[in-house]
């Protein structure tokens, strides 16, 4: 029996709360368990230097965590005067899944800047902002197509993340804190709706996993992200209704 109750191949409670901050130009509150993140979309109508002249967009991330987001306070990063290398990692990481989707060329010559900020933290934060991100930046090129600004959505396809691990033996779903810290193995997938991998993290915390451990983790994971990319679509589908 897993800590939190659920089936091995179950989901934590997911839901994406749309239009939540409410000055972005597209935003979405994730909450996966206990871990909330909220995603929001800035959009600049200029690129790094390294793309000018090119007629490419860019999309970027940056992410961080409050300092009670987990159970003890931890240090504002700026106060510090640097961000962490796990900081930096994690934003980098959600800058190139959102890429992976996204045909630069289409947006033009604009930066869309994803800042994914970690409320409450019970393991998988860096899946849930880039699930997250995905939506506030469908939001953001939505209002960028409306205001005539875009021709048309550069948007390819979905992407979305889950992590998944071994536990008391077991693969399992998105793992939280409770089965993370125990896990004999924990591995983060990023995967786009037409089966394509963006990225694969996986570790083996005490002794080494076999490839067919790993093929079962990732067989969970298509199943764990075909949920989150339609709860994407539903929260996309709601906030045009509403809209």
């Amino acid at each position: 029996m897993r800590p939190s109750g659920r089936a091995a191949d179950a989901l934590r409670p997911v839901s994406m709360v749309t239009g939540f901050a409410r000055h972005a130009e597209g935003s979405c509150l994730i909450r996966m368990g206990q871990t909330e993140v909220l995603c929001a979309a800035s959009v600049e109508g200029r690129v790094p230097g390294f793309l000018r002249g090119s007629g490419q967009g860019w999309v970027t991330a940056e992410y961080g965590m409050l300092p009670r987001a987990t159970h003890t306070r931890g240090d504002r990063e700026a106060a510090r005067g640097k961000q962490s290398g796990r900081t930096q990692e994690i934003q980098r990481l959600i800058g190139r899944s959102l890429r992976a989707v996204v045909d630069r060329a289409a947006m033009g010559e604009m930066t869309v800047t994803l800042d994914c900020d970690v409320l409450n933290a019970d393991g998988g934060t860096r899946c849930a902002a880039i699930t997250g991100a995905f939506v506030a930046l469908s939001l953001a090129f939505r209002r960028l197509i409306a205001t005539n600004v875009l021709k048309s959505m550069p948007l390819t396809g979905q992407v979305a993340a889950v992590s998944c691990g071994l536990w008391a033996g077991e693969p399992v779903l998105d793992l939280d804190y409770a089965e993370d810290s125990e896990a004999e193995a924990d591995a983060n997938f990023v995967l786009t709706e037409g089966g394509g991998i963006v990225e694969v993290q996986g570790t083996a915390e005490r002794t080494p996993f076999t490839e067919s451990q790993f093929l079962s983790l990732m067989e969970l994971a298509r199943h764990g992200t075909a949920s989150l990319y339609e709860a994407q679509r539903q929260a996309l589908a709601e906030a045009e209704a509403s809209a």
